[in-house]
């Protein structure tokens, strides 16, 4: 007997309310519950309203059935026909000046809140973004715009359909540990190397930390913006511009004092801790050398780390010429350059 086509399941769009989803922990706990239900086609979650859209061929009270044993107080808010899937496109735009993770993500987060955006591929050594998305590319480029980076459109063509984006969940998660392991070694290191470059007397030891700390803040927003709403990923980018901001203004007012009434800067000190911030930076080398292969961020987060390491060097052999010169000018001048690097990160952070 031939089944009758009008029996066939249709396919819906389902809003349901979840008023206890709070953060990512939850979300992943609903994603895995509603991956037992048959028919889902695909899911979206918004934990700034705790909604969670399920496109779906089924009854919707199934869905309301696999959350309820999670005691997240879920709710049916509304079910309706899901409409046709608009046409992808991925555009290749142009980006001249953005040269790290830092110009990444402030990126990520100015593109937050368009909601026509699929994905974001990145190639760092290309200065290039692709972007998948529905509608025109021109709301990408009026964000894009106002941070100076250059923006500009190279080519569109229709999206190719990615199979099996989300199936390499252990990768994801190996990713994440070494993201976390990043951010606690840059962490760590702002703070030795801050407390010693004041024991120290040492302007470059300081200003250094600032360079850790601008890594760490990185790693950390990058973390922290994982299924957060666009509002507190752009709050938190400007703390964080804003304490990076003051510290290294702080660093370079230590540099003044220090050149108008004088320093004795610890030579052995600074090669030393440099030493130490060096290692710290190799480890965080191999660390990312092994997931280079997980894409263009990860790639790009290697040669932000190979540059920290110049910076270590510097910082070295500014003490080497300390101790040779009995000068504290080359501690001041390394501790220049540094803090106006740490700076003028802060104000493209601002700017978003």
């Amino acid at each position: 007997m031939t089944p009758d086509p009008s029996s066939a399941p249709v396919a819906l769009e389902t809003d349901l309310f979840v008023s206890k989803m709070d953060c990512p922990s939850e979300e992943n706990l609903i994603k895995m519950a509603l991956g037992s239900v048959p028919d889902i086609d695909r899911m979206a979650v918004d934990l700034n309203t705790r909604t969670v859209t399920v496109f779906h061929r089924g009854a919707p009270e199934a869905l309301v059935d696999a959350l309820l044993p999670l005691g997240l107080g879920v709710e049916l808010r509304q079910s309706r026909p899901a409409a046709a899937q608009a046409t992808r496109t991925t555009s290749t735009l142009g980006i001249p000046k953005m040269d790290c993770p830092s110009e990444e993500n402030m990126i990520r987060m100015a593109l937050s809140d368009i909601e026509d955006i699929k994905s974001l591929n990145f190639d760092i050594a290309q200065r290039q973004l692709h972007v998948t998305h529905t509608g025109t590319i021109d709301p990408i480029l009026s964000k894009l715009i106002p941070l100076q980076f250059g923006a500009y459109m190279i080519s569109a063509a229709a999206a190719v359909p990615e199979d099996g984006a989300d199936a390499d969940k252990a990768g994801n998660q190996s990713e994440a540990k070494v993201l976390r392991l990043l951010l606690a070694i840059n962490a760590a290191m702002f703070v030795v190397e801050l407390v010693w470059g004041l024991i120290a007397q040492s302007a470059g030891l300081v200003a250094d930390s600032l360079d850790m700390f601008a890594d760490a803040a990185v790693y950390g927003l990058a973390l922290y913006a994982v299924g957060r709403a666009a509002s507190l990923k752009t709050r938190a980018a400007h703390f964080a511009g804003w304490l990076q901001m003051a510290l290294a203004l702080g660093a370079l007012g230590e540099v003044v004092r220090r050149t108008l009434l004088g320093s004795e800067p610890e030579s052995s000190l600074m090669m030393g801790v440099g030493a130490v911030a060096l290692a710290a930076n190799v480890a965080c080398l191999v660390l990312i050398a092994k997931k280079r292969d997980r894409g263009a961020h990860m790639k790009a987060s290697y040669i932000f780390s190979a540059n920290d390491v110049i910076a270590n060097i510097g910082v070295i052999v500014a003490g080497a010429l300390v101790a040779w010169t009995g000068s504290h000018y080359p501690d001041l001048v390394i501790g220049t350059v540094i803090g106006i690097i740490v700076l003028n990160g802060a104000r493209r952070i601002l700017k978003l």
